[in-house]
């Protein structure tokens, strides 16, 4: 690259990245140059709201960890995958769009003795990113550049679900981002709704500024480690298509590679437990107890039955099927391509409290993670119960001293057994809804664990099936000053080392109650004004999601 010295050096073009990265160049007109490992452009298909589904087995946007054998899973080790291409999770995701609850958000600020980041704080960041569709004040947007949407097709499964759900004394949810986050609805989804395609990160707000010169953008590059001079960042190095090279940040070093890299990054530059850094050889910088601690991630474990009809998706992505669809797709923006197939879930607590615990999923087919062949696709409807808030926390850890080693992963799924408790009693009420009407009348049989599981049995399906809903976080989480596993301060500045910051969803305290894109997304845009000195907040509402 021509130039070696930024104001800004932005490491990982993830959704935070483009944010950050996007607004310090459009607004601030700072030099930035923005780093991902990835490629630069994803396949056209990723852009049809159904054509994610064609890659969620394949590594070719997706890098494959596979976690540590997990003891409390008998040995299993699932696989947790990590986007790796411009954009990151947004580019390659479901685009499910929801926030969470205002209680998460309430609670990191509590934690962090009031500095900034409750709902209240957060929620003008929401709002101002967001063009939605039809929904409006006070909860949200119309003219940002992040399109929401719903999607352009329902299949009938999903509208007996959310039917079923009702009958079962479960309010319908209009907005899931709105008043109440409890009860059961449609998910909106970051698709355009005018064109039908996704809005990714790069589509909402790195695309306005790629052909600003004060923009530079290298992607198919690793950072290998962040260098340091007197206690501040100074730099990074980098390896690339043509070699390695270090490049120089004058005002600060931003890391926003998610979270299993960003704390290899930092461990690779000498900065968390000194113990394990001395043990793999790498010259302790600052000694961070907290960098790679603190892992949460949404996990989920499905009930799924064959189904009397095709009330779903299955078969529809081959043959003629396929072809029918997309050639109404591409005429009228119309049909199945228009959905991303998880058009439907529903916010409960299985114990009868009245903050959810379950976010229950229907799919209108049969869904499996790669490592299960249990049973042959067919007509079918599975239902995932996803555990909103774990209380197990795993741990991300350097394999080696060398930058090209993947880290070593340990989720720690159900390593407290209240998340295993929480996620059988959400299994047992998806059975309840599958015997529920107009569902039941649309059920042949379960297929999977099947009827006959009960009790002990259905502990063994969790443990044989559990697998990620793709939403890590924590790794490097906020923290006060008084705090020993902090690993940056409130305004996201790493412990010990000035003038380096994380951005992404490893500084969440918590995981939230729902899909983290959005979350990440609002995070970032704060962050830019937290690093250029500008905070806003907005007067408290009367209402809020709970």
């Amino acid at each position: 690259m021509a130039s070696k010295r930024f104001d800004y050096l932005v490491v990982g073009g993830g959704s935070s990245g483009c944010v950050v990265a996007s607004r310090l160049v459009a607004e601030h007109g700072a030099r930035v140059l923005l780093v991902e490992a990835g490629p630069r452009k994803t396949s056209p298909i990723l852009a049809m709201p159904a054509g994610y589904m064609k890659y969620l087995a394949r590594d070719t946007y997706l890098t494959m960890h596979r976690v540590l054998p997990q003891a409390q899973l008998d040995g299993r080790a699932p696989i947790v995958p990590q986007a790796r291409v411009l954009g990151g999770g947004s580019a390659v995701n479901a685009m499910v769009y929801i926030r969470g609850q205002a209680t998460d958000y309430d609670l990191w600020d509590e934690a962090l003795g009031g500095a900034g980041w409750s709902y209240r704080d957060l929620l003008p960041y929401f709002i101002k990113q967001e063009g939605n569709d039809h929904l409006g004040k006070p909860y949200h947007g119309v003219n940002g550049p992040l399109k929401v949407s719903h999607l352009g097709q329902y299949s009938a499964m999903s509208r007996a679900f959310v039917q079923a759900m009702q009958e079962r004394g479960i309010p319908y949810t209009p907005d899931f981002n709105g008043s109440r986050q409890a009860g059961v609805g449609f998910m909106q989804h970051t698709i355009d709704w005018a064109t039908r395609r996704r809005c990714s990160a790069v589509d909402a707000f790195l695309q306005p500024v790629l052909s600003n010169p004060r923009l530079t953008v290298a992607t198919d590059t690793t950072v290998t480690r962040v260098l340091s001079e007197k206690g501040r960042a100074i730099g990074v190095k980098l390896q690339g298509r043509l070699g390695s090279e270090t490049v120089f940040a004058d005002t600060e070093v931003i890391l926003a590679a998610g979270t299993y890299m960003t704390p290899k990054l930092l461990m690779l530059s000498g900065i968390g437990p000194a113990d394990d850094l001395t043990r793999h050889g790498i010259p302790v910088e600052v000694n961070l107890p907290g960098v790679g601690m603190n892992l949460q991630d949404h996990h989920e474990v499905p009930v799924i039955a064959a189904t009397t009809g095709a009330f779903g998706y299955f078969g529809q992505d081959r043959g003629l099927a396929m072809l029918r669809h997309g050639l109404q797709y591409v005429l009228f923006k119309s049909g199945a391509v228009t959905t991303t197939g998880v058009e439907a879930c529903a916010f409960i607590d299985p114990d009868g409290g009245e903050r959810p615990t379950i976010q229950l999923y229907c799919v209108p087919t049969v869904y499996l993670d790669r490592d299960i062949s249990a049973i042959e696709p067919t007509h079918g409807v599975t239902l995932d119960a996803c555990l909103l808030r774990p209380r197990a926390r795993g741990a991300v850890r350097l394999a080696s001293a060398n930058p090209a080693d993947a880290p070593h992963i340990d989720p720690q799924f159900f390593g407290h057994p209240d998340d295993l408790r929480l996620t059988i009693a959400g299994l047992r009420y998806a059975r309840e809804v599958l015997a529920t009407s107009p569902v039941k009348e649309m059920i042949e049989k379960e297929l999977f664990p099947g009827s006959n599981v009960t009790s002990d049995d259905l502990a063994a399906h969790c443990r044989r099936t559990v697998k990620t809903n793709y939403h890590p976080v924590g790794t490097c989480r906020m923290g006060r000053e008084s705090d020993p596993g902090a690993v940056v301060t409130p305004d996201l500045k790493v412990r010990g080392i000035d003038r380096l910051r994380v951005v992404d969803a490893s500084i969440m305290p918590a995981i939230p109650s729902g899909n983290t894109n959005a979350p990440v997304l609002a995070i970032a845009d704060k962050a830019v004004d937290i690093i250029t000195g500008f905070v806003s907040r907005t007067p408290h509402l009367a209402a809020t999601v709970s």
